[in-house]
């Protein structure tokens, strides 16, 4: 039995090391369910005046040899409401077992995020990191970083290095205007970034393409659907549905009073699983 355990650790690990070059497949906008979605929340940005519910939809599709196909699809429900606390609900089926729902609750006010087990009625509440508003119709006073998502502006000056050098650019990328479109019945501006592996590059006879379009809602302050092509992997599409600009239900952030509410994750940490802090629900 030891020896199995053992064996299992090995390869896990191995798995996790032999990630292909440019990062893990996948990833919800970081698109995953809820946390990384287009409504998620993203961990020291607050979106405030801009209340919504949606419902989230990701799918998965990979193609197999000789047209045979494997999809996966996930829907979380996502609230935020006007001081940019947002409620994610998540259920999912994990394989041979019973459905799963998961719920958390960030709430940048409070300074906290709660994960809320409805099997255990257990909401442990774990510690946010700093602020950082970010601006919705409600506060138009605070600068936004960058509208089509977190990270610097294309060859942006280093702000702690104002006279050094911008990034160079990457011959293998290509970034394309494609202008506004209504989806699901809101304005989103999109962008498509085109990602050339080189053949030769990890071990492949011709070059690949992989092609990343992302569009996000100035309004909001969300992407509205986020599709990632890669030949290695298949295609992931995450896409906001039913958008409700509504402020939702107060009661959808707090703690049901029928819960026990206890401190850090599981085994006493800070973070999931006993160490470091909780991943907070991603606004991009």
């Amino acid at each position: 039995m030891k020896k199995k355990l053992v064996l299992t650790v090995l390869v896990a690990t191995a798995g996790l090391m032999a990630q292909p070059p440019g990062g893990p497949r996948g990833g919800r906008m970081g698109f995953g369910p809820g946390p990384m979605g287009p409504g998620g929340p993203e961990m020291g940005r607050t979106v405030t005046g801009a209340p919504y519910s949606a419902v989230e939809v990701r799918t998965e599709q990979q193609v197999l040899a000789g047209g045979n196909t494997i999809q996966h699809q996930t829907q979380t429900t996502i609230n935020r409401d006007s001081q940019g606390r947002v409620r994610t609900e998540t259920e999912f089926t994990p394989p041979g077992q019973t459905p799963v729902k998961r719920i958390s609750i960030h709430d940048p006010v409070a300074g906290v995020v709660h994960e809320l087990d409805p099997t255990t009625k257990v909401a442990r509440e774990m510690p946010t990191r700093g602020p950082g508003v970010r601006p919705g119709p409600g506060n138009p006073n605070t600068a936004p970083r960058n509208a089509n998502g977190p990270g610097p502006r294309p060859n942006a000056v280093n702000p702690r290095n104002p006279n050094g050098a911008t990034r160079p650019v990457d011959p293998n990328v290509k970034t394309e205007d494609l202008g506004s479109q209504s989806i699901g019945g809101v304005l989103a501006t999109g962008t498509r970034t085109t990602r050339t592996i080189p053949a030769g590059a990890i071990g492949n006879a011709q070059p690949l393409e992989t092609i990343h379009e992302r569009w996000v809602s100035a309004d909001l302050k969300v992407p509205i659907m986020v599709k990632t092509t890669d030949p290695r992997f298949g295609t992931t599409v995450t896409q906001l549905t039913n958008i409700n600009r509504a402020e939702p239900d107060a009661s959808l952030f707090t703690v049901p009073p029928d819960y026990t509410v206890t401190k850090g994750g599981p085994g006493g940490g800070r973070g999931p699983g006993g160490g470091g802090r909780p991943r907070a629900p991603i606004q991009q």
